[in-house]
């Protein structure tokens, strides 16, 4: 049975989350349908410029994301702070970008006289709108609807597009964080869509790269800031070039098959993080496979599965293996 959201998101805990959204009815997202020879490449564009627009909607920032051919993948951050300083006009004018909303709030934006009456109701309905902007149920929805209605119109079909929920895993720690990034952004190379990391179309392992090489990081992610800027801007706390080091030496390995061998220079990266090398390897292979639910380590999983008021810790045995192995 699914678990409701209410057991798998706990801002309180983190900020931080795996989403997995699949298609249904042998419906495409990119590649070649086989059987028809028909290309969908173009609806992996599709879906990264609405990534895109979301990210500069909702108070969620992507750190991976990759599109394969029936399913999408995403690590969200979820940043409750920085929705608090918006104001009612902040957020109605975000909330437009997307949403019809109502007739008063279009008049208050549209800077149309009100009583106080109508300004309460206006008041009242941006704190709902507010709420919706952290929400990731809402990020996904505002994702997967457009999407679903282009791909249907395309294909001149009607129906769902796709699975009625997607999976969600809360990413407890800075080892879950890291694993569950390179999965994803090793998808491409892991299912022989692409050979490297750097040819992998449509992620964000590509835009990290390619900035990279220019001494910048991108502006639609959300940046690597190590723990030296700590207290100086938002952002995940570990270096930029040992997240891509990782990254590469992980996909060379994955694609050549060469399990193990892993260079000193990586292991010592590992080392930080209190993953081993083969639990690192079987974290970026089968990463959805192992966890099943939020992923942390056991002290992590303990104190997650108290605060959502689960009265069984699932996944304690693949936490004390995998994380906190080193």
């Amino acid at each position: 049975m699914a678990k409701p959201r209410s057991q798998q998101i706990s801002l309180s805990d983190t900020p931080y989350y795996h989403i997995c959204s699949r298609t249904v009815r042998k419906a495409f997202l990119c590649g070649v349908d086989k059987e028809t020879g028909v290309s969908f490449e173009h609806r992996r564009a599709w879906i990264a410029r609405r990534i895109l627009q979301l990210a500069n909607v909702f108070s969620i920032d992507i750190c991976a994301h990759a599109v394969m051919h029936n399913h999408l993948h995403l690590v969200l951050h979820v940043d409750s702070e920085q929705v608090r300083s918006w104001t009612t006009e902040d957020v109605l004018t975000r909330w437009h970008r997307l949403f019809k909303g109502t007739l008063l709030t279009q008049q208050y934006t549209n800077k149309q006289l009100l009583d106080k009456f109508q300004l309460e109701m206006v008041e009242s309905t941006a704190e709902i709108y507010k709420q919706r902007l952290i929400d990731i149920s809402w990020f996904m929805r505002a994702l997967n609807e457009p999407i679903a209605r282009q791909a249907n119109q395309e294909d001149k079909c009607t129906g769902h597009f796709w699975e009625g929920r997607f999976k969600s895993q809360a990413l407890l720690d800075e080892g879950a964080l890291l694993s569950c990034m390179a999965y994803v952004d090793l998808n491409p190379v892991r299912a022989t869509i692409a050979p490297t990391p750097e040819q992998s179309d449509f992620t964000s392992i590509q835009l990290r790269i390619k900035a990279a090489i220019k001494g910048t990081q991108p502006t639609t992610l959300l940046p690597f800031i190590g723990n030296e800027h700590e207290s100086k801007m938002t952002g995940m706390q570990f270096s930029l070039q040992d997240y891509l080091t990782l990254v590469d030496e992980t996909g060379r390995i994955l694609r050549d098959d060469k399990r193990g061998a892993i260079n000193p220079k990586t292991t010592s990266i590992l080392t930080g993080l209190h993953i081993s090398n083969e639990s690192w390897l079987k974290l970026t292979s089968d990463f959805e496979s192992i966890f099943t639910g939020a992923v942390g380590t056991a002290e992590h999983l303990c104190e997650f599965s108290e605060h959502i008021g689960s009265k069984r810790t699932h996944g304690l045995a693949n936490a004390k293996a995998c994380l906190n192995s080193a």
